[in-house]
């Protein structure tokens, strides 16, 4: 299988992930819940992944490092911590439903800081624009999961703390291979998935909390500590990790942080590129293919969509899934990502790359794209 769509989940995975998750199901218990070894091994476990974690996001206390089932919980958590019913709130042209639909809920007023496909200058000016006295919150994906398009977070989390409005990042497309630097920004809230450039297992992620942040549980229950107090902790991590943790999912979590720290986010980052620009130039001199790239290589991640001007998108996804090339088609859960580049209306075939893809992949789901274009299947 030539698979193309690390961006809803990295399904290559480092052997250490799965014999990590197998060996924890068998050797640890719950963090937090006893003085006996299998416990332990969870605690120290829960713990090797919080620190390595925060060596690698630039978090510099572990217990800001917390565990959710994957980065839509992590954002929720940020949102609701932050953001009040009717509040104003500044995003991106770009997010994803995790962001807009916890924020329609809230019955938040969302003001939208756009500009054109892969110009940051047009985009961070939006964002001076529309950063107004009312706005309680920013909020800004790194990295578009439909396009690609890298956000300017230095610059934008640097306005932020210019002029006192809290910050979350949605790094969802970027963590493992773009640098994040939590405390560098200033950042409130940066979530992410574990099962994509972390490549850690699915239901799994990571919500890095901010220094003095007022961080509100969305559950409350059992924590293992203060456990007379029938309020939740007043402290991280265990204010807001109530219940068991999916421990066999942190320890693989874990494999794939030290893969990803061993290899090199920037190195990942180069690979995707070169895999990207090598699809750009195949696809480009194909009939009647649209290509959505960045003409500089310098402010797109590993995530190119395209368009077919004879078919829609879903078709031609299944007619390539058949062939052993797995792709995603559709708006990919981010209407607002396609509102803002015009093409809601038919959405878009994306291919997104690992570390673990291949030129020649690269090469055979051109052939095949060729070939559904000849035969106008």
């Amino acid at each position: 299988m030539i698979y193309f769509d690390a961006a809803a989940t990295t399904l290559q995975k480092p052997t250490e992930v799965a014999l990590a998750c197998a060996r924890a199901i068998r050797t640890c218990a719950s963090p937090g819940r006893g003085g006996h070894k299998p416990a332990m091994a969870a605690a120290q476990t829960a713990y090797d992944c919080r620190a390595l974690a925060g060596e690698l996001l630039g978090v510099a206390e572990p217990e800001r490092v917390v565990f959710t089932m994957n980065a839509t919980h992590a954002l929720n958590t940020a949102i609701r911590s932050l953001v009040k019913p009717g509040d104003t709130v500044l995003i991106s042209g770009w997010e994803h439903n995790a962001v807009t639909r916890p924020l329609k809920a809230l019955n938040a007023n969302i003001k939208v800081a756009a500009g054109p496909l892969f110009d940051q200058e047009a985009v961070l000016a939006s964002f001076e624009r529309e950063l107004t006295g009312d706005v309680s919150c920013v909020i800004s994906t790194q990295c578009s999961n439909v396009f690609g398009m890298v956000q300017p977070i230095d610059k934008l989390a640097a306005l932020c703390r210019e002029r006192e409005v809290p910050l979350i990042v949605d790094a969802s497309q970027g963590a493992g291979c773009l640098s994040i630097d939590a405390d560098g920004w200033g950042a409130a809230f940066v979530a992410m998935p574990g099962h994509k450039g972390l490549y850690g297992p699915q239901g799994t992620g990571l919500l890095l909390c901010g220094k003095d942040v007022a961080a509100a549980p969305l559950i409350q229950g059992g924590t293992g500590s203060d456990s007379v107090n029938q309020e939740m902790p007043d402290f991280l991590p265990d204010r807001l990790e109530a219940g068991t943790h999916n421990i066999a999912g942190v320890a693989g979590l874990l494999e794939g942080l030290r893969f990803v720290f061993a290899k090199g986010p920037q190195n990942i980052l180069e690979h995707e590129r070169r895999l990207l620009a090598r699809a750009r130039d195949a696809l480009g001199q194909l009939p009647g293919v649209e290509l959505f790239c960045d003409p500089l290589g310098k402010r797109q991640g590993g995530v190119l969509s395209i368009r077919l001007a004879r078919m829609d998108c879903e078709s031609a996804a299944q007619w390539l899934g058949e062939r052993g090339a797995a792709v995603r088609a559709g708006v990919h859960c981010s209407p607002l990502a396609h509102r803002t580049q015009g093409t809601l209306e038919t959405g878009t075939v994306r291919l997104s790359f690992s570390a673990f893809n291949t030129p020649k992949e690269v090469d055979r789901f051109a052939e095949l794209l060729e070939t559904m274009i000849r035969k106008g299947v």
